[in-house]
């Protein structure tokens, strides 16, 4: 894992990049993006040489890191084997791949539907429940994101959605908790709890409990702030959606695989969704791979009724292989163990200490691999650091610590006023302490713009 340094090929595949690559999320001419030459593990590099360690797992998805060999050899004889083959036919990594996550999935979601990724999972699965139930309307929450595609990104409450909202896809959004930055003037997590269960029951009835299919949920959100939800909300939703004959889907595309050190972030609240999305940490990224789990009221459904849906590459081959063999080195690794005994001994307690010296973080939430850095202005009045939305001169304390980060070595998560600390699941005590150095020096340039 010694990086050799190749300007020459560098600029090359940064010429192409820019000529030929539209980039998702970005006005083009206004980027810059690091050409990557090699990675492996925690790390990444450049053709500079310039080391990374890579505190965002890819976009959360490298669970188990990168080149991890045992899964590079499984695709390897898979390809070998049989690179791909149609949906409709029974093969043996796509079936032993829907076996392992059904054996790890909560309750009774035992049947499988294989997708793409994470966005097509969301729309499959609100498809489902529409079907389901005969009825419209799918409720979410605004902090949250749940794909690209156009129901996905309806139902994503963060701004992404707003260039793509007509306001005609059944979407209605509703608060879910945040204590910390609370819409219902809690002052305990009970309060909030029981507020916020209070304002989606009144949604409900506003909305017509006969016209609402589905309630979407991030079981814990990811991108927009991983706020770990309060003791006895999921639950709440669960009821509310029982009472109501309302399907309830917990997205765990991002939650999911070992990243919260459970294998599901269901697990931490006992609680079991009737569909459960999930996609990257599945198989680490390696090959694209998402699905939906599916209890069995919904899959009787669909028994003797002709599920109208499906995707050409549904759990294809290459796929299902790299999620077999990640599956299994997860449990063989004790990588979901690892998640958690690291981040309650390790990353819980560095981020603390980070928080007390520095005025620019005003709460560190988080569990497992899977954690937040909230910044602001001033801790008093909890001000965000940058604006919502910030971008250009507006988000200039932001775009100043991703640089210092970078500079340190360490390819850091930001999005909005945070700073994500998301690592692999099974990235070392040791890269998590030059993590949290290089973090300690970053946040040094935050606080040049908090104020008494």
């Amino acid at each position: 894992m010694t990086p050799q340094p190749n300007p020459q090929a560098g600029a090359a595949v940064k010429a192409a990049d820019r000529a030929h690559v539209f980039h998702s999320w970005s006005a083009q001419d206004l980027i810059d993006p690091l050409a990557v030459a090699g990675a492996e593990g925690s790390y990444f590099w450049d053709y500079d040489g310039r080391r990374y360690l890579d505190f965002t797992s890819g976009l959360v998805f490298t669970n188990i890191g990168y080149q991890h060999p045992k899964v590079v050899a499984a695709i390897q004889e898979q390809a070998a084997k049989m690179t791909t083959f149609a949906p409709a036919f029974a093969v043996e990594a796509r079936s032993e791949a829907a076996r392992l996550i059904a054996e790890r999935t909560p309750g009774d979601l035992d049947k499988i539907f294989f997708t793409n990724g994470g966005a097509d999972a969301i729309e499959h699965a609100v498809r489902m429940a529409r079907l389901h139930t005969g009825r419209p309307k799918v409720l979410s929450a605004y902090r949250s994101y749940h794909g690209g595609t156009q129901q996905a990104i309806n139902i994503t409450g963060d701004p992404r959605r707003w260039a793509s909202d007509g306001a005609a896809a059944g979407v209605v959004h509703f608060w879910a908790p945040f204590l910390y930055r609370s819409r219902f003037y809690a002052e305990t997590e009970e309060q909030e709890t029981a507020r916020a269960l209070e304002h989606l029951e009144t949604t409900i009835a506003f909305e017509g409990p006969g016209t609402v299919a589905a309630i979407v949920l991030e079981t814990i959100p990811g991108t927009a702030g991983i706020m770990v939800p309060p003791a006895g909300y999921l639950a709440g939703v669960r009821e509310i959606c029982d009472k109501y004959g309302i399907v309830f889907v917990l997205d765990e595309v991002m939650a999911g695989f070992g990243r919260t050190g459970e294998w599901f972030a269901a697990d931490l609240f006992g609680v079991v969704p009737d569909l459960m999305t999930f996609a990257k940490g599945v198989n680490s990224g390696y090959v694209p791979l998402g699905g939906v789990a599916i209890s069995g009221k919904i899959a009787e459904t669909f028994a003797k009724r002709p599920y109208p849906g499906g995707l050409t590459y549904s759990g294809h081959p290459l796929a299902c292989a790299a999620a077999v063999a990640t599956i299994n080195v997860m449990a063989e690794e004790g990588v979901v163990e690892n998640a958690k005994r690291l981040g309650a001994e390790v990353v819980g307690p560095a981020l603390t200490s980070l928080a007390e010296r520095h005025p620019s973080v005003g709460e560190v939430r988080g569990v497992g691999m899977f954690w937040a850095l909230d910044l602001v202005k001033n801790r008093e009045t909890r001000e965000p650091l940058v604006p919502y939305n910030a971008a250009g001169e507006a988000n200039a304390a932001m775009t100043a610590f991703g640089a210092a980060a970078k500079k340190q070595g360490l390819w850091p998560f930001v999005n909005m006023n945070r700073t994500h600390v998301v690592p692999p699941c099974n990235v070392s005590e040791a890269e998590l302490k030059e993590g949290f150095a290089a973090l300690d020096a970053a946040l040094s340039v935050a606080d040049e713009f908090t104020v008494a």
